[in-house]
């Protein structure tokens, strides 16, 4: 496969987008018709990186565990690699006008993807094994427990099974526990003493899970300030204006949704605390939805936990703004 340059900014450099499957990928030079497909396995990935180009750029759609082994090796080789989110991708592939999906076409419009609006684009960087460790044993326990609600749900208008259900959903639980126990080791090997974990939890409503999720963005995230961790939580409101019409604001919902779960449970734990009630009772006075009270709030709830996580400091539930009197 002929390898030709792409212009980022002002760099020149290889763009070349991959598609990623269980057994295969398939890459695709941005501006070079042929496609090359390889097979998805540690050494066949190795064989294929060392013959690009040095300061080449990689984009890939996260699907899965399937892309893990391409994006860490491509950056242990110093190339520039793209993460890019499967939904937009999908809307670009529309705006373009593409009339089908396939590998094929996929690994291209990747390309051009990344080509084309690399330099709005952050380049990956891969988590810490510590920081891996703890963001899966909290995707996985959020799959349990949409599995848990959706057997509950299932049976909820069968006597009969649901008593035989019983067993499987002590079962459940005990699983459950085992991996708030691992979260909370996780943490605690995370911070290794600094008083982090605890500083997010200081604040009424974020407890381990919400507070392990905040964690895990913070250290992400810590550069680039609270709106960025909202932003990544999909609990910023995105405008919905044109002219002189002003539309109905709604969550973005562009981060994983699991995470965004834990800090509305969290906004609705703080709701009914001393702390955050007032403030919680301000924003229904406003005639706005419990839901949108409630978003409103997680947000109060990472502002201010990020807040302490930099400063260093804990809860003072002095300092909340107490809203005015109606």
């Amino acid at each position: 496969m002929a390898l030709k340059t792409s212009t980022i900014g002002t760099v020149a450099q290889t763009v070349i987008g991959v598609d990623v499957a269980s057994k295969h990928l398939d890459a695709a030079v941005h501006g070079e018709p042929s496609i090359k497909r390889l097979n998805n396995s540690p050494a066949a990935i190795a064989k294929w990186l060392d013959a690009l180009p040095a300061g080449s750029v990689i984009a890939v759609e996260s699907t899965s565990r399937y892309h893990e082994a391409l994006v860490h090796q491509a950056h242990a080789r110093g190339f520039v690699v793209y993460l890019l989110n499967p939904r937009d991708v999908r809307h670009y592939a529309r705006a373009l006008g593409m009339r089908g999906k396939t590998d094929t076409l996929d690994a291209r419009v990747l390309a051009r993807y990344a080509a084309h609006e690399g330099s709005e684009l952050r380049p990956w960087q891969p988590l810490s094994p510590q920081q891996s460790l703890l963001e899966e044993l909290l995707r996985r326990r959020g799959v349990l427990v949409k599995h848990q609600a959706a057997i509950e749900q299932s049976l909820a208008d069968s006597p009969v099974l649901r008593a035989g259900s019983a067993a499987l959903m002590c079962e459940f639980a005990k699983l459950l526990k085992q991996l708030d126990t691992q979260i909370k080791q996780a943490c605690a090997a995370l911070t290794l003493g600094s008083g982090d974990f605890e500083r997010i939890t200081s604040v009424p409503g974020i407890g381990l899970l919400s507070g392990a999720a905040l964690l895990t963005l913070f250290l992400r995230l810590a550069s680039r300030g609270a709106d960025a961790v909202i932003a990544f939580l999909g609990l910023d409101p995105r405008p919905m204006d044109s002219g002189q019409k002003t539309g109905v604001r709604r969550l973005s919902k562009r981060g994983p949704a699991e995470w965004r779960r834990l800090l509305f449970n969290a906004a609705r734990s703080a709701s009914r605390t001393k702390a955050w009630q007032a403030v919680y009772q301000h924003e229904l006075s406003k005639r706005l939805s419990t839901t949108a009270a409630l978003n409103i709030l997680a947000r109060k709830l990472v502002r201010v936990a990020f807040s302490l996580y930099k400063s260093q400091s804990t809860f003072d539930a002095s300092r909340v703004i107490a809203p005015p009197k109606a």
